[in-house]
């Protein structure tokens, strides 16, 4: 019955979280013979691999206790010693305790009980010749005898696992396609972003827990706002939530930490995005932005404090705490190779700048399945003209600004077009509403109201203007470009004189203008004549010409009902599960986080649907919406971009879909590219 129980106890239920296993499973007993390590100085009990579990090296190593029972070796109440002579000698030198005292005191089994220790070593070579992988046993010597008690497939760390996999594929004990499949994509993260020195981790010092939302480790001094994160050398982004106005601060901060939001929230996207650490949605937290504090219960951390946080598991803890470069090994790069040879799917990522196109494509994408053309707008340079064109009252007023902010456009693309060198970029156009580029600070308004030299009031108004009661479902997307059918124009501008001024250096660009938010036909209509007279207006001036494609991005759910519709026009689809998943239960993604949770605890949901597809709700949606464009157009291609891209299971799905391909954030480009060989090896 004490097994049967555990399965409900509060260490299982978060076990079976942090790696997906439905709680309906159950577990089960095993009823066997007892036998004791704790009757003298001839017993003993102790736990070993057949592999080093931490870095993947093909060398027997664990630990025993003389005269103990099993709980003693993890219980920490006794030191362990050592299996081989090898690990005691290194033990001894890593524990500064001389050889002479080490032998006496700490001697391996090796040294004490040869002929234990040589059938021990026999049968984890049998056992391991047996599985085709590296095992973690368990035994018990009983008055000089040794018990074998049990064998699994040992849990290892993330390079652990590709080296492993690809020394066993050496070995030739296993195929290629079986080494791919020993590899668990998730843990790959573990392999491509800074790591805390685990010498270094102490559990008291945690203070709070969130959502672990961007992988990686950073540490830092705290700051409460964007425009500050700058003020100290090394900061951490410390806020209630972010938003896009936070971008250049985000971009700055060597982690960022939020009380609300998901793992879909403003700043769990970006920070994947950057690559940078992020923990969100820590409710624990108290931030008073007035006082420049952060209460956690009954303590108090201000400004310049500092904190360390763990976006891989989402602890928040006190004080420094020394972070380590990863290092990509040989066997990281045999891995990404085996992926690229089964896969069926492209993987793309979503990237705003030179920089995360760079990274990504470093990691084997095949192009970007989404720029985001907003994130350009929010750097010191360009605010203030995007913010002159928002405050204009006419078409000129409009035309104005945004003939300041088309150079700046232009650049951006032509960076990232020679970044991908002649792979396809997909550029999504203006999405958010207007409201997340105006200031809301009285000090900020004032400074923008001086710099236009326009009043106070004027600023205060049209920012009232713009605030909307829901404006994820408001004033934004296609519906912006319509309503100002000139941004739509600049942005189609910029895109095409780019690509044609890298065609005259010789380097090939390959746009495809993704139209935001379609619900119907005719918003799709209306968007792509105005991209396609502004795309022939640039080339009647240039006299050249260029390829390029215009799509949609499928995420309001009527546009995946009359896909078939839509798709008499738009040459490809891309999916984005977050805003389809958002519409389609009606969840906000970023106040989700306060009932989730709970959902998750009593079995109403299974899965968090903005962490896996929903492949039930909106995977129907997104089966139905493939099926429809292709009855219309056979050869419609079709991705998608939401965070789902670089999930796991949500791959899976994306493969067995027939989708062309899958984008995510550049640091899990590796993670899709795995997963996506595994759907191939999986389904066909």
């Amino acid at each position: 019955m004490a097994v049967f129980n555990s399965w409900n106890g509060a260490r299982a239920v978060y076990y079976r979280r942090m790696h997906g296993y439905p709680a309906d499973w159950g577990t089960a007993v095993n009823v066997q013979a007892m036998v004791y390590g704790n009757m003298g100085d001839n017993s003993g009990t102790g736990v070993c691999f057949t592999r080093d579990a931490a870095t993947g090296e093909n060398v027997f190593n664990g630990e025993y206790l003389i005269n103990a029972q099993g709980e003693d070796v993890v219980a920490g109440v006794r030191t362990p010693q050592q299996i081989t002579s090898k690990g005691a000698v290194r033990w001894g030198e890593l524990a500064q305790v001389e050889e002479e005292v080490r032998q006496k005191d700490y001697p391996s089994l090796e040294e004490i009980m040869p002929e234990i220790y040589k059938e021990l070593y026999s049968y984890q070579e049998k056992l391991e010749s047996h599985y085709r992988d590296m095992q973690d046993m368990e035994f018990t010597i009983q008055e000089g005898k040794l018990w074998i008690l049990q064998t699994r497939n040992g849990k290892r760390t993330g390079a652990s696992m590709v080296k492993i996999a690809i020394d066993l594929l050496k070995e030739g004990v296993i195929n290629e396609k079986e080494a791919l499949l020993r590899i668990e994509p998730n843990k790959l993260d573990e392999l491509l972003h800074p790591v805390f020195d685990p010498t270094r981790l102490d559990d008291e010092d945690i203070v709070a827990q969130g959502l672990p939302a961007s992988p990686g480790a950073a540490t830092g001094q705290i700051v409460f706002f964007a425009d500050e994160a700058d003020k100290f050398k090394n900061t951490i982004l410390t806020r209630m939530e972010t938003s896009p106005e936070d971008l250049e601060g985000m971009n700055l901060a060597k982690g960022i930490l939020t009380a609300r939001g998901g793992m879909t929230s403003h700043a769990a996207v970006v920070a994947r995005g950057m690559g940078k650490c992020c923990v969100s949605g820590a409710g624990a937290l108290k931030i008073d932005y007035k006082n420049r504090v952060m209460k956690v219960d009954d303590r108090e951390f201000h400004e310049g404090d500092w904190i360390s946080i763990n976006g891989s598991t989402g602890n928040i803890i006190e004080g420094k705490v020394p972070t380590m470069e990863p290092e990509l090994s040989g066997e990281f790069a045999e891995i990404m190779k085996l992926a690229g040879k089964y896969a069926r799917m492209e993987v793309r990522t979503n990237a705003d700048t030179p920089k995360d196109a760079r990274a990504a494509r470093n990691f084997g994408a095949d192009g970007i399945g989404l720029a985001r053309t907003e994130h350009m707008f929010f750097q010191v340079d360009r605010i203030k003209a995007m913010r002159e064109m928002i405050l204009a009252d006419t078409v000129k007023g409009r035309k104005f600004a945004l003939k300041e902010l088309l150079p700046m456009q232009r650049s951006d693309f032509e960076a990232i077009f020679e970044a991908m060198q002649g792979l396809p970029v997909t550029i999504r156009l203006l999405d958010p509403p207007l409201h997340e580029f105006v200031p809301h600070q009285l000090a900020t308004q004032k400074e923008l109201a001086e710099d236009l030299h326009i009043s106070l009031g004027a600023v205060k108004s049209k920012v009232a203007d713009l605030q909307e009661f829901n404006p994820m479902l408001g004033h934004r997307g296609c519906r912006l470009g319509n309503t100002y059918p000139e941004i739509t124009e600049m942005q189609t501008t910029a895109i095409i004189e780019a690509a044609l001024n890298l065609k005259e250096r010789g380097i090939a660009a390959k746009p495809e203008i993704m139209i935001p938010l379609v619900g119907t036909y005719n918003e799709y209509v209306e968007q792509e004549k105005i991209i396609k007279s502004t795309a022939e207006r640039v080339f009647k001036k240039r006299n050249d010409r260029i390829d390029y494609l215009i799509g949609t991005m499928i995420e309001v759910p009527r546009a995946a009902i009359v896909a078939h519709k839509i798709a008499e026009r738009a040459e490809f689809f891309s999916f984005g599960t977050n805003d389809l998943t958002q519409m389609t239960y009606g969840y906000s993604r970023d106040d989700a986080g306060k009932f989730l949770k709970v959902y998750l605890e009593k079995g109403i949901l299974t899965e968090d649907p903005f962490e896996v597809l929903d492949r039930e709700g909106v995977g129907e949606l997104i089966k139905m919406a493939t099926a429809g464009g292709r009855s219309t157009k056979p050869d419609l291609k079709v991705g998608i971009c939401g965070e789902h891209g670089g999930e796991p299971n949500s791959v899976e799905f994306c493969h067995v879909s027939g989708m062309n391909y899958v984008s995510c954030s550049p640091f899990r480009v590796p993670i899709a590219r795995v997963a996506a060989a595994q759907a191939a090896l999986k389904n066909d």
